[in-house]
């Protein structure tokens, strides 16, 4: 289980989580933050990682849930 204290996302991260939060895309949040569809998916993937979840969507709501955006 994942301890709230240990997990720290970078900006981007909390960037490319807040956008799913808003239904977009990788690559329309790359549009959105001028970079590419893969380093979306880089840093979504990272998060993803940290939180110990499958899915951008689970990561979104747990990132939310903890506090960390």
């Amino acid at each position: 289980m994942v301890d709230v204290q240990d997990v720290v996302l970078s900006a981007r991260e909390k960037q490319c989580l807040q956008w799913v939060e808003e239904g977009k895309s990788s690559w329309e949040i790359g549009v959105i933050l001028r970079v590419s569809e893969n380093t979306v998916n880089f840093h979504l993937k990272n998060a993803m990682r940290k939180l110990e979840v499958t899915t951008r969507i689970q990561c979104a709501i747990k990132a939310r849930r903890l506090g960390l955006i």
